[in-house]
């Protein structure tokens, strides 16, 4: 058997459960990933994180990169070891940072020479450095060097851009090499337009790969525009490869994209909103800091099994995040991805027994009925 594969186990419409099989373990599918940007997940402990159903943390490469860097993390054992978690990582490449921090950066065929938001010191990333450094980490799954506009953009500066994304993607796979265990994605560019989508995933489809990134979304185009390109884009992919949808999201983001097809997803949304004093539960976002909840001695959510919903109430967890405590963050945080995680359960669930519309009626009517009533 081949040390990584994919298997979809059942399809109901577009949506499709499944399972990538690693040496690090499975990760089931539909998947979220925490995200876990400087070799942790920000207000949890590796365990906790596990606890709360995730087959996978992402980590990431240009952050790794600048501190500690990828040759200490190796010469430490790796980020696994490095980090505590035994589980599959998938890195990012860096190449989102070649949008976000445009200010830092010059970019040309070769690469992107990146100034420091740290120090100020200047390093350079291209296809073939990327893979090194992910090769130091020892992502489980890597992915490609590319280069996306943010939205809106012209047509020409989106066909550009994706095609100088598409070389560095033979490149990248040049400089993956051989690496069984080891997983190598690709990243669909192309914005909201379906021509230049084709032609990126045609392109990706020649150079081959183990997995594919929808890429390029999530980028300020709004909801409405990214469930359009969703409707095509993830069909311009090899249905027998996992599709992931990077950067992605909100819980309705997220199942929405599953209805079309993707199979992962990532977002800070679960640990950046616990950190803020928001909890995302089956019912909607509820902003603990509202003194609505300060006399509250009800749960956050009473269907909720994780420690902040079955230990506190929501009079302490206003009282906590309002006092700035550690333990707001460390509480809210874990309710969310425990919900994150729960909600890819039930869709899990839902595809396998054949029941996705009931499931994604029942989650837009919960969402509907808007928090429970203040006392």
């Amino acid at each position: 058997m081949a040390l990584t594969s994919f298997t979809v186990n059942a399809t109901d419409g577009k949506a499709r459960t499944g399972v990538i099989n690693t040496p690090r373990g499975e990760i089931r599918t539909p998947a979220f990933m925490p995200v876990g940007t400087a070799a942790t997940v920000k207000a949890m402990m590796p365990d906790s994180v596990r606890a709360t159903g995730a087959d996978i943390l992402l980590g990431n490469t240009y952050h790794l990169m600048l501190r500690p860097t990828a040759e200490r993390i190796d010469a430490l054992g790796g980020l696994h070891k490095f980090m505590n978690w035994d589980r599959p990582i998938l890195t990012d490449s860096g190449g989102f940072q070649v949008m976000s921090l445009a200010d830092l950066r010059k970019l040309t065929e070769k690469g992107v020479t990146f100034k420091s938001h740290i120090d100020g010191s200047r390093h350079e990333l291209t296809p073939e450095r990327s893979m090194e450094i992910q090769r130091l980490l020892g992502s489980d799954i890597v992915m490609c060097f590319d280069e996306c506009p943010a939205l809106p953009a012209e047509k020409e500066v989106i066909a550009e851009s994706m095609r100088l994304s598409m070389r560095w993607a033979q490149r990248s796979r040049d400089a993956f090499g051989d690496r069984p265990g080891h997983m190598l994605f690709g990243i669909q560019q192309g914005g909201l337009e379906e021509d230049l989508r084709a032609e990126s995933a045609e392109a990706l489809r020649g150079i081959g790969f183990d997995g594919y990134a929808i890429g390029g979304l999530a980028v300020g185009e709004g909801q409405e525009a990214m469930f359009s390109t969703l409707d095509f884009a993830p069909d311009q992919l090899p249905v027998d490869k996992p599709r992931y949808l990077m950067g992605v999201g909100k819980p309705d983001d997220i199942v929405g994209a599953v209805k079309r097809g993707v199979d992962m997803m990532d977002c800070v949304l679960p640990s950046r909103s616990g950190r803020t004093g928001q909890a995302w539960t089956r019912r909607g976002v509820v902003n603990l800091r509202n003194a609505r909840h300060r006399d509250d001695p009800r749960p956050l959510d009473e269907h909720c099994s994780c420690p902040a919903c079955t230990g506190y109430s929501r009079a302490y967890l206003h009282h906590v995040v309002k006092s700035n405590e550690m333990i707001a963050g460390m509480l809210l945080t874990w309710h969310n991805l425990h919900y994150f995680q729960e909600l890819m359960q039930g869709m899990r669930d839902a595809i396998a027994e054949g029941r996705f519309e009931a499931f994604e009626a029942d989650f837009h009517a919960q969402r509907a009925l808007g928090d429970i009533d203040p006392l």
